[in-house]
């Protein structure tokens, strides 16, 4: 992609995002049933973190999956990085104690072999490309370490991918809509699910990354993957 176009993108994501960060949180939960949380803790478990590991969470957001990993048992140090303030504002409000730091997902501001994993949750169909953004959070983490990457994908039989095309083109908008009062925010998320690539494909560009040992799988009835790669 083009610069100007990958530059274009970012200022993209970074005003849909700001416009709806008051209300993230309440339109996660509602429009994902009340599962996102859970899915982010089965991601967490995927990062098999050392006892005292460092974690960075890329596109953090207002730091759900951060915050959860502050609570393992195994009491990582854990850092949060997005592209937008005003998702990182509203993460403060929920955890004082977690460093934050605006930080573009394609240039993180870390040096390298700095963690013992990154995760991302809902990151990848977002960025201008999937393939830089991988190789960056391979750049930060240590030889051995995990890169887990949670996303929702389109689901592939025929039946659950006309109920999902029902609910995503008409359910979500209109309830992330009024919950947020910018609909077409709640638009653009069906549309980027839909043109995604598949999980297969996300498997080929991490290890296209250089990521070692891919594998991947599905959640929620196909709607929901987590993929993880060793460095």
């Amino acid at each position: 992609m083009p610069n100007e176009a990958a530059q274009s993108q970012r200022r993209t994501i970074r005003a849909l995002f700001s416009r709806i960060a008051h209300r993230y949180d309440l339109a996660n939960r509602v429009m994902a049933l009340g599962q996102d949380q859970r899915w982010r803790r089965a991601a967490l478990c995927c990062a098999d973190l050392p006892q005292g590991g460092k974690l960075l969470d890329v596109a953090s957001g207002t730091g759900d999956l951060a915050i959860l990993a502050q609570a393992l048992p195994e009491s990582p140090s854990v850092a949060a990085s997005d592209l937008t303030f005003a998702m990182l504002r509203h993460a403060r409000a929920k955890a004082s104690s977690l460093p934050l730091v605006v930080s573009d997902g394609l240039a993180l501001s870390f040096s390298d072999g700095t963690f013992d994993a990154a995760t991302s949750a809902f990151m990848m169909r977002n960025v201008p490309s999937v393939l830089e953004a991988l190789r960056e959070q391979a750049r930060v983490v240590k030889p051995g370490g995990k890169i887990v990457c949670l996303e929702m994908t389109w689901p592939r039989g025929r039946l659950m991918g006309r109920l999902f095309r029902i609910y995503f083109f008409g359910l979500a908008p209109l309830v992330g809509g009024l919950l947020t009062g910018d609909r077409d925010a709640y638009e653009y998320l069906p549309r980027s699910v839909k043109r995604f690539m598949s999980p297969p494909d996300l498997a080929d560009v991490m290890a296209a990354a250089g990521l070692r040992q891919v594998t991947w799988r599905t959640m929620m009835l196909g709607t929901v993957a987590i993929h993880v790669g060793t460095k």
